[in-house]
């Protein structure tokens, strides 16, 4: 290889890596089934900020009627208790988990049609109007998100 070729390649690899979301984007979704048919399930996923601050308003899940955002903590006593919240701040160019024992979403009366092996599309509502799409990876109660 040229090195003028070699050059020509080493600056489109350092402006891709550069190249920045535009608006917010969701990676690595899934849903985590409860062990007890009927109790909600939870939904985990990573959220990818834009070029400007939002905030995440909503979550929707294809076929589930109720979906809330949860933040999950530690109590002054050493118990573990959540939080519904109404939104969750995402700064321009961050990256932010939802995971087990943190943030996440609460996914109630979800339909049997949601089963382990299966994906579920969902849809993420910010403040600013945008929104962002992502397949979940469906898990059984013990099971783990995507690796």
């Amino acid at each position: 290889m040229t090195k003028g070729l070699w050059a020509v390649l080493t600056v489109a690899a350092m402006t891709a890596a550069c190249a920045k979301i535009e608006t917010p984007a969701a990676s690595d979704a899934w849903i985590r089934l409860a062990a007890v048919p009927g109790r909600p399930a939870a939904g985990y996923f990573t959220l990818h900020g834009g070029k400007a601050d939002t905030r995440l308003v909503g979550v929707t899940v294809a076929g589930v009627p109720r979906v809330e955002l949860h933040l999950s903590r530690m109590t002054a006593g050493d118990m573990m208790t959540m939080d519904a919240t109404p939104s969750v701040d995402l700064p321009a160019r961050a990256t932010l988990p939802f995971a087990p024992g943190g943030r996440h979403a609460m996914l109630f009366d979800v339909p049997a049609a949601l089963a382990p092996g299966k994906t579920a599309t969902m849809t993420f509502r910010f403040a600013d109007g945008e929104t962002a799409v992502a397949d979940a990876k469906v898990v059984s109660a013990g099971g783990g998100g995507p690796e």
